[in-house]
């Protein structure tokens, strides 16, 4: 496992295991063999309704809490000081947990306007030690100004849809000169045309590794955290093994240039449901 220091000292797994779109039941089995594989970081949220089967998973491993990295996400609709501060203790009742490693902002719904109140109390639960980070998804370049202007603690990373498909160099860039961490949901393209493409195909073959393998390793190289998603065990499995080869330079590059800024989910600007 590769791990990365966040810009808070604290030391965060580079690759991990998302549950975004599982059922509770089936995130227990799928968090449960994660974790026998290797992985020791979790990626949840409350509108993922997953939180108590993540936390059962958690609560009947037999690896230590403090080996284990574990974030969580507040939803639109919780939005605002107060109301961040009574969601997050009803995320830790479902997780079962008296900390989380990580709690983000899940979108910065600019509509109305809660993200810097909102990003402020989690300021309070990092000051308080309930969280050992704080950070944002799904944040434009303008949003992470805001709280870098107008709040004290910097985020530590934000986690942005992101794969072949969609580079993100410029956030990249900005977050990187910031010393903000960028996270990718989505970096398997949802096992979609990216994993087709005959580019990654042909590194694949030469590696004598998946093309998921490959797109997860030019994630890694990018220095670029990954939380791909799978509750298929062999999957799952297949995922971790990313750690025993290396992508060249020139087979980075042709990845990179398969750059289409094409999403799959929505823009962040227009995302405003509650």
């Amino acid at each position: 496992m590769n791990y990365i220091t966040l810009n808070n000292g604290v030391k965060m797994p580079q690759l991990g295991f998302g549950v975004w779109q599982v059922e509770n039941d089936q995130a227990t089995t799928a968090v449960s063999k994660a974790l026998e594989v290797g992985y020791r970081s979790i990626d949840t949220a409350m509108i993922y309704q997953n939180e108590k089967g993540v936390g059962k998973a958690i609560h009947d491993a037999s690896v230590p809490r403090e080996d284990l990295f574990i974030t969580t996400k507040v939803w639109n609709s919780d939005q605002g000081y107060e109301n961040t501060l009574r969601a997050f203790d009803e995320s830790l009742e479902r997780l079962g947990l008296d900390y989380v490693d990580l709690y983000l902002i899940h979108w910065p719904t600019p509509e109305f306007d809660d993200y810097v109140d909102t990003y402020k109390a989690m300021e309070k639960l990092y000051h308080d030690g309930r969280v050992k980070a704080i950070g944002v998804c799904n944040f434009e370049i303008e949003h992470l100004e805001r709280l870098l202007n107008e709040c004290e603690v910097k985020p530590v990373l934000n986690q942005i849809e992101c794969h072949p498909f969609l580079a993100q160099n410029e956030i990249k860039e900005f977050c990187a000169k910031h010393d903000i961490f960028v996270e990718a949901w989505s970096p398997l393209d949802q096992g979609g045309e990216a994993l087709r493409d005959e580019v990654v195909n042909k590194i694949a073959e030469s590696h004598q590794k998946t093309p998921a393998q490959v797109v997860l390793r030019w994630h890694l190289q990018n220095n670029t955290i990954v939380i791909p998603k799978s509750v298929t065990p062999s999957r799952i499995e297949e995922n971790f093994n990313v750690f025993d080869f290396e992508l060249t330079a020139e087979e980075m590059e042709q990845i990179n240039q398969l750059n289409r800024d094409r999403r799959n989910g929505p823009h962040p600007n227009e995302m405003n449901k509650r």
